[in-house]
């Protein structure tokens, strides 16, 4: 997640936005490819293997994230154990997800750009005009095309790409960027996306990770230590956790107290923690 990635990945949508927003037909051009005029379908999208894999690929995106689920449901189901993962890793995983996978394309982009989907527009045997990106103005009622939602969960694996070892983060991140193609790619074949939906996807969800991982690891002013996360989880989930021991007599007490420690001492309270 270095200044390098960033920039080509805002040269990459820069590039798309200018080129698909002069030639907006270069979307129906290359959709037009997986299109049987004859049988007026995108017949990939009837292939086994090919819904097989699609539903696989969300299968795999989800498997990675569930730790950082896991570890986020226990902490506030039993407070007093410590997070059975990195607080930091569980803070990352979770806040990349639902960016990329469900707020910023279900729950805006999707619902509020109405681009029709490729299998939508009248060149596709469907009954809507087609827009080109930068339209939102398009008739489609509501789950529409800009941006892809499959696309992003896919390319959301750049998070945990970027928790691998070093020596290994270049090919993770190759992986990753492979994986979004493949998942997004299908979109496009199934007739389910343009491929400015899917290219979208893969910058948005790489900058939200760039973004969310500068803002816990990197930048000095806002960076967290896991033991910050268990602290503040500790706070938000005892009160509930006391009221479900007092169900069974039990009173576990107020909710403990977590001495505040400034950002400039946090390395070594941390190194003391691990010593012990």
């Amino acid at each position: 997640m270095n200044r390098t990635g960033l920039y080509i990945a805002l040269a990459i949508g820069l590039v798309t936005a200018v080129v698909f927003g002069l030639w907006p037909q270069l979307d129906l051009k290359i959709t037009s490819f997986f299109y049987n005029a004859s049988t007026r379908n995108f017949p990939v999208s009837s292939i086994t293997w090919a819904k097989v894999a699609r539903e696989a690929a969300m299968w795999v995106t989800w498997a990675l994230v569930a730790p950082a689920i896991v570890a986020f449901i226990v902490k506030l189901a039993w407070p007093v154990r410590p997070l059975m993962m990195s607080g930091r890793k569980v803070v990352f995983l979770l806040i990349t997800i639902l960016l990329s996978a469900i707020v910023l394309n279900n729950m805006i982009f999707k619902s509020y750009w109405g681009r029709p989907r490729p299998v939508a527009v009248t060149e596709f045997n469907g009954s809507l005009d087609f827009k080109p990106w930068w339209d939102p103005r398009g008739k489609c009622p509501h789950n529409c095309s800009f941006f892809s939602g499959e696309g992003g969960t896919a390319f959301w694996t750049y998070a945990p790409a970027a928790l691998a070892p070093p020596q290994y983060r270049a090919a993770a991140y190759i992986a990753a960027t492979a994986f979004g193609i493949f998942t997004g790619g299908l979109r496009i074949t199934f007739g389910g996306h343009f491929a400015t939906d899917v290219i979208a996807s893969g910058v948005v969800s790489f900058i939200v990770a760039w973004l969310a991982y500068a803002f816990i690891f990197r930048w000095p002013s806002t960076r967290m230590s896991d033991w910050d996360i268990d602290a503040w989880l500790t706070r938000a989930a005892w009160p509930g956790y006391r009221w479900r021991q007092k169900l069974f007599g039990r009173d576990v007490g107020p909710t403990p107290t977590m001495r505040y420690v400034p950002p400039s001492a946090r390395g070594e309270r941390d190194a003391a923690r691990n010593a012990l």
